[in-house]
């Protein structure tokens, strides 16, 4: 399984439940990466979107701790009932894509994250695992240095150390 975020210098990935920054090539590269692919995220994500709706062109699958949303379009899993569902796709077909209590509960079952890191500090409230400090993860790709207006940033990849 996959992980894909945008961080801040701090890890942080949000505030109030919204992006920290919209960045344009931040943004299309996860449209093309997820787009035809399972996404996985927690219900205050799928709220995050536009209309509440789901992602299109994608297999959306939501996760919650609220038995009251099982019965909502779309349909609501706990983590376990996740987890035996994406049994039936391919694991590199799958991306993690937050929160951040969903992101650190399915961090032990992902092997690959891409992380666009932004070189600037936002008030943040969640935040993503910090993979610069984790053993079990290794920094193996980045991009030349990007900008956006004044927010300088790159594309990495990190893997699972095997």
């Amino acid at each position: 399984m996959n992980m894909i975020v945008c961080v801040d210098s701090n890890w942080g990935i949000g505030y109030k439940n919204e992006l920290l920054v919209r960045i344009p090539s931040d943004q299309k590269f996860f449209r093309e990466t997820t787009t035809g692919r399972v996404v996985v995220m927690g219900r205050k994500t799928l709220d995050s979107f536009p209309g509440g709706k789901p992602l299109k062109n994608r297999t959306n699958i939501v996760i919650t701790t609220s038995v009251n949303d099982y019965f909502i379009d779309p349909p609501q899993y706990s983590i376990e009932e996740c987890l035996e569902l994406l049994k039936q796709y391919n694991d590199e077909d799958i991306y993690i894509i937050g929160g951040a209590s969903v992101y650190k509960q399915f961090l032990p079952y992902c092997d690959k994250a891409y992380v666009t890191k932004v070189e600037r500090e936002f008030s943040a409230d969640s935040f993503f695992p910090n993979l610069d400090k984790d053993d079990e993860w290794e920094l193996v790709k980045e991009s030349d240095e990007q900008t956006y207006f004044d927010n300088t940033f790159y594309f990495t990849e990190y893997a699972k150390v095997k």
